[in-house]
């Protein structure tokens, strides 16, 4: 079938990535994060996201605030990413739940996102990531995500 090309070429780029920690050839390769902006970068020693900001991503023009949705997709994509890059998962992981806390506004300007595995077992991993803006001690989303993992 067709189907298992496309994840074994995205498994391939993973463990390229995991090796050169290229992370813009994994963002790159996936239409959705180019298109919310959403990378992964090495910043000060620790890999985290960075979901670049661009007027569409406002959600109420009013405030300006950014749009719930795109903090969740950033949350998400966070996770993920930490999840291929620091485990041995050959696939994509699949989202099981996701809960997101909207702490405050998120303002017109570029929002990071940080993601930690709390526990990892064969099948499933759980993680917490946190979103902010101008102070990484302000969070103004923060998310418990639970994810179904292929076995190595």
């Amino acid at each position: 079938m067709n189907d298992t090309k496309p994840s074994s070429a995205i498994a391939e780029l993973v463990l390229e990535v995991r090796k050169t920690r290229e992370y813009s050839r994994l963002t790159d390769a996936i239409p959705y994060t180019r298109f919310m902006g959403i990378g992964v970068e090495n910043l000060a020693g620790e890999m985290m996201c960075r979901m670049r900001y661009q007027p569409m991503l406002i959600g109420n023009s009013f405030l300006p605030a950014l749009h719930g949705g795109t903090l969740g997709a950033l949350l998400e994509s966070a996770s993920i990413f930490e999840l291929l890059l620091k485990t041995e998962t050959p696939r994509v992981p699949k989202v099981i739940s996701l809960t997101v806390d909207f702490l405050r506004s998120g303002k017109p300007q570029d929002t990071f996102a940080r993601a930690i595995i709390t526990r990892q077992g064969r099948r499933v991993a759980n993680v917490r990531v946190d979103a902010w803006q101008d102070d990484r001690t302000r969070p103004i989303a923060s998310a418990h995500a639970l994810f179904l993992l292929a076995e190595p």
